[in-house]
């Protein structure tokens, strides 16, 4: 007993502290269980086999297809367009839509999904979104609580259940709980955003990924140190070369941003041409260049390659004009967030391949509220750093596409409001409605976890997939492993008797007569555990716990579990205590204490409720 206490305390600990990966820590406890031979191996593993893991690898597949498709963007965006310009309609279709899509997508994937759509749509609406992008995030774990496979806490409830011979629950078991916290959500967090965030409205500066692209330049410091030089006369050694010949970054420390080229006379039309400023692009006489650095570097690099430096009052090229800004006219700029989950946080610039691979240049990066501009090649990425990158509209949307790593947020308004419509995505439709129904349908002779893989494989079958390497980046293993591996941990509880002795101790301090009061300290014991600790660790370790509490005292265990899955999902007052609150934090440009602000009463508000309605959903007799 004393050895497995001591292992989950220490597992606990580092799963706190956020120094060690979370799925190595349930990797390194599982292990001490069977070195100390408190598990066998088949014990130990037996969460790799389990039917609730295999299930949510399906449903990360199913997940993708909806995604890459189209689908789950073409609904929400369509739906958004209906809110106008009314602040009251917005904040509610935003808790409402993204709710929805969270009934059937993961969280995290729905906060990805609709947070360009949430940032667009305020800056149509003239509000900040900053009282927009907190709702966004606590709605996904709303949208969460309606079905079974909306979040894995509900998973790891309806697994204990089955497991210890009670009926497991249906898909829509979960729906009228998800309501009320939707409701509950709405009420509370309508006047609390009005409130704590009237005074601190930051929508003319805050993810400029719905103002004016000269505005979001001018953000990040680059309009300060823009300069213009021109190569004139065919005697300057710049003409001829490439980018990369002059190595301007690398002998100046100056950034290229774009190249200008006349293309032909004309009075009435502007004739001039923007270039991305690529390695192998050719300089010729007349050429503009744009240039980003300190007026000592700029006069050296026009004295060694007797360029002409112009000012505020020459026009570049015939027909243009003299101010030095940068123009949007055939290349832009965008904003990318980088996820909590991205697997290209801690590497360089230069190693990620923004240039290589998508053809975009990195001008600046946000984090928090400082902005790297040198150097920036080097610099690693950090998690929630936000990138200014370069490159034609084409190039830019082509980031979307790496939806695990980062979201794109700085497309102009009118391009982040379009919706791309694959010819696949009502074969995705299909496939989810086939999946919903036979899942549902107890008439259906399928069980949960074989019509989820049916589903998976039917989106690689048909496209809505495009590969099975496509599928298999679509899984975030992290939270697999995690799963699987954190399983035997309540069989270790049990073995050793530490489940009935916390059983014991709450059920012989609370009295055979006080069910409610067992429910709320059953919930309260899980809201404060899974600010700390990831949801489903939390659900995982607190199930078998209530359950067996219920059974102590002869009530039913439904609200108790029932509790612990909300208690467990409803987490909103720390930024770190689910990947979508992380998520919204710098693009909303959040503190921790907007989140004690706004989510803590919204989490305390949500307890209250629970205990109170959920006996009533679930009596407990």
């Amino acid at each position: 007993m004393i050895t497995t206490l001591i292992i989950l305390l220490l597992a606990a600990f580092f799963f706190v502290s956020g120094k060690v990966r979370s799925d190595l820590v349930a990797i390194c406890a599982l292990l001490a269980l069977l070195l100390s031979q408190i598990l066998t191996p088949a014990e130990g593993l037996a969460g790799f086999s389990n039917t609730t893991v295999i299930m949510m690898v399906g449903l990360f597949i199913v997940g993708g297809g909806i995604f890459q498709t189209g689908l789950a963007k073409m609904i929400g965006s369509k739906v958004m367009v209906l809110a106008g310009k009314s602040e009251l309609r917005l904040f509610l279709l935003v808790m409402i839509v993204t709710s929805a899509i969270g009934m059937f997508v993961s969280n995290t994937g729905t906060v990805a999904l609709m947070l360009p759509i949430v940032v667009s749509m305020a800056a149509a609406a003239g509000t900040s979104s900053r009282r927009l992008l907190m709702p966004l995030a606590f709605a996904s774990s709303m949208g969460g609580m309606m079905t079974l496979i909306g979040t894995p806490p509900n998973l790891v409830v309806s697994d204990e259940l089955a497991r210890n011979g009670f009926e497991a629950l249906g898909f829509f078991s979960f729906l009228p709980v998800g309501i009320i916290t939707l409701l509950v959500g709405i009420l509370v967090l309508l006047p609390l955003t009005k409130i704590c965030f009237a005074k601190k409205d930051k929508s003319k500066d805050d993810s400029k990924s719905g103002k004016s692209l000269k505005e979001l330049v001018k953000e990040y410091g680059i309009a300060e140190n823009l300069f213009r030089v021109q190569i004139v006369g065919e005697d300057s050694k710049a003409v001829g070369k490439t980018l990369a010949d002059l190595n301007i970054y690398r002998e100046y420390e100056i950034n290229v941003l774009e190249l200008r080229r006349s293309a032909g006379h004309n009075r009435f039309v502007r004739t001039v041409n923007q270039k991305l400023a690529s390695p192998d692009l050719i300089i010729k006489e007349g050429d503009v260049l744009y240039l980003s650095g300190e007026m000592a570097d700029v006069q050296k690099l026009v004295a060694d390659y007797k360029l002409r430096l112009l000012d505020n009052h020459t026009d570049e090229i015939e027909g243009s004009s003299a101010n030095p800004e940068m123009d949007f006219f055939d290349i832009g700029v965008a904003e990318i967030l980088f996820m909590p989950s991205s697997t290209m946080t801690n590497r360089t610039i230069f190693d990620i391949g923004f240039r290589s691979k998508f053809n975009v240049n990195v001008l600046g990066i946000r984090r928090g509220k400082s902005y790297i501009l040198q150097d920036l090649g080097q610099e690693r990425v950090h998690e929630g750093d936000i990138l200014l990158v370069q490159g034609a509209w084409s190039d830019i949307a082509r980031l979307k596409k790496e939806s695990d790593n980062w979201v794109v947020l700085g497309e102009p308004l009118q391009e982040a409001s379009k919706v791309t419509l694959d010819h696949k995505a009502p074969i995705a439709a299909l496939i989810m409605i086939a999946m919903i129904v036979t899942m549902v349908m107890d008439s259906i002779p399928v069980a949960p976890v074989t019509a989820v893989l049916v589903a998976a494989v039917l989106m690689v079958a048909t496209g809505c997939v495009r590969s099975m390497e496509a599928a298999y980046k679509t899984i975030n293993w992290q939270t697999i492993v995690l799963f699987a591996a954190m399983m035997p941990m309540s069989t270790a509880l049990e073995k050793t008797g530490v489940s009935a002795m916390l059983t014991d101790g709450l059920v012989n301090g609370l009295g055979v007569a006080s069910p409610l009061l067992l429910l709320a300290i059953v919930y309260s014991a899980t809201s404060v555990m899974t600010i700390f600790i990831s949801n489903t660790v939390t659900a995982m370790l607190m199930a078998p716990i209530a359950l067996k509490c219920a059974v102590g005292i002869g009530v039913s265990p439904i609200p108790y579990m029932f509790a612990v899955s909300v208690a467990a999902s409803m987490c909103f007052a720390s930024p770190f205590s689910t990947p979508p609150n992380a998520l919204v934090m710098n693009a909303g440009q959040y503190t921790f204490k907007d989140y004690l602000k706004v989510g803590l009463p919204l989490q305390v508000i949500m307890g209250v409720v629970m205990v109170l309605v959920l006996p009533l959903l679930f009596p407990f007799n």
